[in-house]
C-alpha cells in the first residue's frame, strides 16, 4: 500500500481505517508473529521437544501479548487510531489475558507446576508494561526486551523441558539484543509517523525493521524444521 505526503499510517502494517481491518491492525501482526517466532526457538532448543506443547503455548502468546496487550497498548493513547471502541478493546484487552492465563494454568497441572510462576509473571506483565502501571517505571526498551524476547524464550523452553539450562539462557540474551535492535529502530520510524506525519529519513530503518522480523520467522521455523528432521 502506497502512502502519501498527508496520509502517512501509524505503522507500515497498518490497514485503511475503520471495519475489520482495524483488528487486523490492532495484532500488530509482523511483531506478534516475531514473538511467536521466540516461542519456536525456545522450543526447539530445549532437551526435548514436543511439537503440542509448542502450539499451546503459542496460543496463549497470540492471546496475552497479540491480543490483549495490543488492545491495553490501543486503549492508552489510541496510538494505532483505530475505530475500536473503548469497551470492545477493554473486553479484547480481559478476554485475551483471561484466555491465556487459562492455557497456562491447564498447562502447568498437566506438564509441570513450575510453569505457574511463569503465569503469574506474564498475567503481570501485560498490564504494568501496556497501561504504564507504577508510574510507567515498567514501560522502558528494557522492559519490552526482557518481557518480549527473554520472557517468551524461557517460557517457550521451561514449558518443554520443565527447567531452565545455560542454552536457554544463551537464547533468551539473543531475544532482548534483538528487541533492543527493533526498539532503536521502531522509536524514530514510529515518531515519523505518528508525530510528524512524513517518511523521509527514516525510509532505510523500516526496511531494516521489516528485514528483522523476516530474519526472527526464518530462524524460528530454522530450528523447528531442525527437530522435526
Amino acid at each position: 500500500m502506497s502512502e502519501s505526503a498527508g496520509d502517512v499510517r501509524p505503522s507500515f502494517y497498518a490497514l485503511r481505517r475503520g471495519g475489520w481491518r482495524d483488528y487486523v491492525t490492532l495484532l500488530h501482526l509482523p511483531y506478534t508473529a516475531w514473538s511467536l517466532s521466540y516461542v519456536a526457538l525456545g522450543a526447539a532448543i530445549a532437551p526435548r521437544f514436543l511439537v503440542g506443547r509448542m502450539l499451546w503455548t503459542m496460543a496463549a502468546f497470540v492471546l496475552a501479548f497479540g491480543i490483549s496487550a495490543h488492545a491495553l497498548d490501543e486503549l492508552n493513547g489510541r496510538p494505532l487510531r483505530t475505530e475500536i471502541s473503548t469497551r470492545t478493546l477493554v473486553a479484547l484487552a480481559v478476554a485475551g489475558l483471561a484466555g491465556a492465563v487459562v492455557i497456562g494454568v491447564w498447562a502447568a497441572f498437566a506438564w509441570g507446576l513450575g510453569l505457574l510462576v511463569f503465569v503469574a509473571v506474564g498475567a503481570f506483565l501485560v498490564p504494568a508494561y501496556n497501561l504504564e502501571l507504577f508510574g510507567g517505571r515498567l514501560h522502558g526498551d528494557w522492559s519490552l526486551a526482557l518481557s518480549w524476547g527473554a520472557f517468551t524464550i524461557l517460557t517457550a523452553y521451561f514449558a518443554q523441558a520443565q527447567t531452565i539450562r545455560a542454552d536457554a539462557v544463551l537464547a533468551a540474551g539473543y531475544g532482548v539484543a534483538m528487541i533492543r535492535l527493533q526498539r532503536t529502530l521502531s522509536t524514530p520510524v514510529r515518531h515519523a509517523r505518528r508525530t510528524l506525519g512524513r517518511l523521509e529519513g527514516v525510509e532505510p530503518m523500516e526496511r531494516a525493521l521489516r528485514f528483522g522480523v523476516w530474519a526472527s520467522l526464518l530462524l524460528g521455523a530454522a530450528v523447528v524444521v531442525a527437530r522435526l528432521t
